[in-house]
Order: C-alpha cells, then sequence, then structure tokens
C-alpha cells in the first residue's frame, strides 16, 4: 500500500471537516475522492499535501508514519498536488513557475540555459501548448490549469493528486490528460482524483471513496456501481431530475448585443440577444470568446465596435457599476479571482454590491441591522450551508461560494443575469440547486444568459441556443435544432468555407 490513513479527523471552527475518514492509495491505481461540496474531500487531500495537519488518525505514507508533514517536506518524499485553486506566481514565467523552490545552480549562480531545456522538455512530453517564457498572468485559466500539472510532475511522483483537473481544458486536451494519467498508472504512480464529472469518474476510476458530511460513506470498485448509485451515495437522496424542466416564456428583449467586436478581436462582429422569460445558452469551445462576450457587456472588456441596448435603451462604455445600477449582474467563472473576497465574512460579499442602495447604506454609513436581516434571507433561500453570514467565505466549499456570488445578484432589482460557467467545480447537488434558482428566476421574468463548456447544461436548460466559433456567432439554435450532433457540428466547422465539417 503506497498510502493508508485510518481514522483522520479534523475540525475547524464551528465545522467538523472530517470525522473518522479511512483512506488509503495503492501503486498505479487511480482512487476516486467523490462527494458534495462540503464534504471533506478538499480537507482530506491538503492533508495528505501536508497543508492541514490531522487533528487524530494515523498516516503512513510507503509505511513510514507521517507525523509534522509540511507542502515541502511532501513534495520532497513524492505527493504532488494540483489543486482547483491555482498556486502560482502571476508576474512568473512559466519556466520561472515550474522551478520554483527547486531551482537549478552551480555556485550560487542560476542554470538558466539547463531549467529552460529541462522546462521544454517537460511539456512537450505533456503535449500541452505553452510557452515557457510566457508569464502565467498572460495566460488563460486552460493553460494556467496546465501549468499547474507541469509543475506537478517536474519532481520523482509517487502520488499524484488532481483536483477537478479538466475544469478549464478543452475536448484535445483532456484527452492528452488521460492519455498522461494511463502513463502514470503503468509507471506505479498513484492517482488520488477528485472530480463531479460521472463520465470522468467511470473512465478512469480503479475505485472509488464516497464521503459525505466529513464522512466515509463508502469505498467501492469503480466497475461494480453505477452512476445513480453513487449520486445516492453522496447526497444520501435519489436525485430522479438533474436538469429542471425551464418553461419557454419569451417576453420582451431586455439585452440586445448589435455587431459587437472587442479590442483583442477575441469577439468580432457579434449579434445577440436575450429576453425576458427565457435562458439564452451560448455553447463553444475553450477559447472560443463566449466569455469574454459576457464580460464585455458586464464591462470587464474594451469594446472598439457595436451596440449594447439594456432594455431597449443604447448602454455605451459599460462598466461593473454602471451595469449593476441598469439591473445588469454578471457571475465569474473563477470565484476566487474575480467572485469573492475570501477573507470577508459571507454579509460582506453578499452586500458589496448593493451599497449604493439606501436600504444598504445612507448618507455613506452603514445600515448593519438592515443588512444582516437582508443578505440572512438571501442565504437561507439559497441554502447555503451552515447558514452563519458572519463566516468567512474562505472557509466555505466550492458550491457554497458559488451559492454566495449568486446572493449576491439578488440584493437589488436584477433583470439581466449573465451566467459563465456557473457550476465550474460544483457537485451535482449544489448544480441541481443553481439549475433551480435559474428556473425560479425566469419564472419571475427575468432574462438569463448562460455561457458553458459542458454540453448537456446548455442542452438541457437553453431555450435558444447560439454556437460561437473563433470569436463569431456561427450558429442560433431553437426546438429541436438544440441537439448535441448539431452543436458539436458548428463546434469543428470548415474554416474555408464556415460549414460544418
Amino acid at each position: 500500500m503506497l498510502l493508508e490513513m485510518r481514522g483522520i479527523s479534523k475540525a475547524f471552527p464551528g465545522v467538523q471537516a472530517l470525522d473518522r475518514v479511512d483512506f488509503d492509495l495503492r501503486a498505479g491505481e487511480v482512487h476516486v475522492l467523490f462527494g458534495e461540496n462540503g464534504a471533506g474531500k478538499s480537507t482530506l487531500i491538503n492533508i495528505i499535501a501536508g497543508t492541514f495537519a490531522p487533528d487524530a488518525g494515523s498516516f503512513e505514507f510507503n509505511g513510514e508514519p507521517m507525523r509534522g508533514l509540511t507542502p515541502h517536506r511532501a513534495r520532497v518524499i513524492g505527493i504532488s498536488p494540483v489543486f482547483q485553486e491555482f498556486s502560482l506566481v502571476a508576474e512568473m514565467t512559466v519556466e520561472e513557475n515550474l522551478f520554483l523552490g527547486r531551482e537549478i545552480a552551480k555556485a550560487g549562480v542560476l542554470n538558466r540555459g539547463a531549467m529552460r531545456e529541462r522546462a521544454a522538455r517537460t511539456i512537450a512530453d505533456l503535449g500541452f501548448a505553452l510557452e515557457p517564457g510566457r508569464k502565467v498572468v498572460e495566460l488563460s485559466r486552460a493553460h494556467q490549469q496546465m501549468t499547474e500539472i507541469a509543475k506537478a510532475l517536474m519532481g520523482n511522483v509517487r502520488v499524484l493528486i488532481l483536483d477537478e483537473p479538466t475544469a478549464s481544458l478543452t475536448e484535445s486536451e483532456t484527452v492528452r490528460l488521460f492519455e498522461l494519467i494511463a502513463q502514470l498508472k503503468a509507471s506505479g504512480i498513484g492517482i488520488i482524483y477528485v472530480s463531479h464529472r460521472m463520465s470522468e469518474i467511470k473512465q478512469l476510476g480503479d475505485r472509488i471513496t464516497v464521503l459525505r458530511d466529513g464522512r466515509l460513506i463508502a469505498t467501492l470498485d469503480a466497475a461494480g456501481v453505477s452512476e445513480n448509485e453513487l449520486v445516492e451515495l453522496m447526497t444520501g437522496r435519489k436525485i430522479d431530475l438533474l436538469f429542471p424542466h425551464v418553461d419557454h416564456r419569451p417576453a420582451e428583449t431586455l439585452l440586445q448585443v448589435e455587431d459587437l467586436t472587442l479590442a483583442d478581436h477575441s469577439v468580432e462582429g457579434v449579434d445577440f440577444h436575450a429576453r425576458a422569460g427565457e435562458i439564452t445558452g451560448i455553447a463553444g469551445l475553450v477559447g472560443c470568446g463566449k466569455s469574454e462576450l459576457i464580460r464585455a457587456v458586464y464591462g470587464l472588456e474594451t469594446i472598439i465596435g457595436g451596440t449594447i441596448r439594456v432594455e431597449g435603451q443604447a448602454y455605451g462604455h459599460p462598466s461593473p457599476a454602471r451595469s449593476l445600477e441598469r439591473g445588469v449582474c454578471y457571475f465569474p467563472s473563477d470565484r476566487v479571482v474575480e467572485g469573492l473576497a475570501l477573507g470577508r465574512p459571507i454579509r460582506e460579499n453578499v452586500s458589496m454590491a448593493a451599497l449604493d442602495l439606501t436600504r444598504f447604506a445612507r448618507l455613506r454609513i452603514m445600515q448593519r441591522g438592515s443588512e444582516r436581516r437582508i443578505v440572512q434571507g438571501i442565504v437561507d433561500q439559497l441554502g447555503l450551508r451552515p447558514p452563519n453570514i458572519e463566516r468567512v467565505v474562505g472557509n466555505l466549499s466550492g458550491g457554497n461560494r458559488q451559492k454566495v456570488m449568486l446572493a449576491r445578484g439578488l440584493t437589488r432589482t436584477t433583470r439581466v443575469f449573465l451566467f459563465d460557467e456557473p457550476t465550474v467545480g460544483i457537485d451535482v447537488g449544489a448544480k441541481v440547486e443553481v439549475y433551480e434558482l435559474m428556473k425560479q428566476l425566469v419564472d419571475s421574468g427575468a432574462a438569463i444568459v448562460l455561457v458553458s463548456s459542458e454540453l448537456p447544461e446548455v442542452l438541457h436548460l437553453a431555450n435558444r441556443l447560439y454556437v460561437m466559433h473563433r470569436g463569431r456567432m456561427v450558429a442560433e439554435l431553437t426546438g429541436a435544432d438544440i441537439a448535441e450532433q448539431r452543436v458539436l457540428a458548428c463546434f469543428f466547422q470548415d474554416e474555408k468555407t464556415g460549414q460544418a465539417a
């Protein structure tokens, strides 16, 4: 046995994150950790990586007891984590990040040539399209994910921890990652794989350990368990319907975009509209411009051409503050970097977008009682667990962090909701709750624009579906045309003819 943990417990203020959990990992296997957000998965892998010390229980690695483990010591002995929240230095290059803490030097002088050569060789072996000399801050999230994976594999790896590794990768990049995992397994490396994507779990996993509320529910052979059984073990209840039926009652056009072009040309000449009472989906491969499009509408990208209208009124030079005033709210895909102030409580994170409203502040003086009452009501409505609005957001699971962001959009009168990858990194139970909220918003007369790389998500939820390809809108689908084959044909259309390949 490569790694063995028995009776692991860990508590944080106000929450028992792990309660006497057993877990083990064999050499040459993929052991999937599965559970809802807040089940204890992140705490367990952080203990394995040396970030946290357990309060109780035993931990052995390669037969040796692990006491006083630190992230540096874990890496030295061959435990390499790739967390969902990246640990890269933004102003350093890819190459510098790969060698951070393990620089190649002679007589105190860095051997940049040797580092550059090894970085290029590692990246080439992985098959990733990375430029070693580019700064991380200039990279897309997908390329930052590749950098994290490359960094984890630079040392003598015995245990590789992958936490939602495909969340930002394209289909081809994901295929390459799976090929790499197969190679690592064959070489005897043990892999701990955290994912909410059922197809990945069944394709990659040898064994699956299910956690719920910090407790071990079961450890099973992946080949002998169905998806429905896994969901039931994870949630403790049956989920009969993942995607709710969204009634299509289109009303007035609330958002109109005409001939929009961005300064970086990630979006060129795009038209689309969103109506009250419907979910407008935007699909496309990673890098097609779909996220940049709605960021531009909100005021986060530079526009050099085109027109935006909100409720029929031309809207020039958009900014986040002005968008909120006009009833437009945006939920970014990266909750950590753009969405939340992790060191501040839930209350402040929810109310921060509504401090211009008199029910939150008068004459620049916070109305604390009113703020607490409004925020608590929204938090209760969304089923945040636990519902303590003074809890620091950084201590919440991914699903609960997403709910905090959603709560922010409910603090003021909002008619247009821009969702960018709203369920990335959250579990099935939390996804159902997000989808139900979307249904409620549409039923109440709001317009939702849903950008997602999860094809089943847009196929099942969108009343109208746009497809983007290389910065341009190539299709608008409705009714029976919203089908997987039609969408995929648009994804991979021929560049010269513009027709489906």
